[in-house]
């Protein structure tokens, strides 16, 4: 009738096995400095352990992730098997609307170097009409 134990893993070590950082210092570094909440408690130690069930909120890369861990993983494996270690509770990123992001037409190709030329010399004050 004995409950079995829940099963936990360092906080810096569960972040790399889910590919949120690239390496484990890396990862305990941004712990280190107070960046990482459990359960919307701060901590500070990368020994810190955590299981399925805790929610953790952390800066990467400019955006506030929170994600619930689900399991804690044996191993760094690939990208599909990190991605079911957790369940991701963050936000939808917000667009910013000054900066339009990309329309898909890419590089101008030849043709369209010759009409923007043709464009420029259209709006050009100092063109003779």
């Amino acid at each position: 009738m004995t409950e079995a134990p829940r099963p936990t893993i360092r906080v810096d070590k569960w972040l790399w096995h889910a590919r949120f950082f690239k390496t484990r210092t890396l990862a305990a570094s941004i712990v280190s400095s107070g960046k990482v909440r459990v359960d919307s408690v701060p901590i500070s130690k990368p020994s810190r352990t955590v299981g399925p069930g805790n929610v953790l909120t952390f800066s990467q890369a400019g955006d506030i992730r929170v994600v619930r861990i689900l399991a804690c993983g044996d191993r760094r494996g690939p990208a599909p098997e990190a991605q079911a270690l957790y369940e991701d509770l963050s936000p939808p990123p917000e667009r910013n609307p000054e900066n339009p992001g990309f329309d898909g037409k890419g590089r101008p190709g030849k043709r369209e170097r010759r009409n923007m030329a043709s464009y420029d010399l259209a709006s050009d004050p100092f063109t003779l009409e």
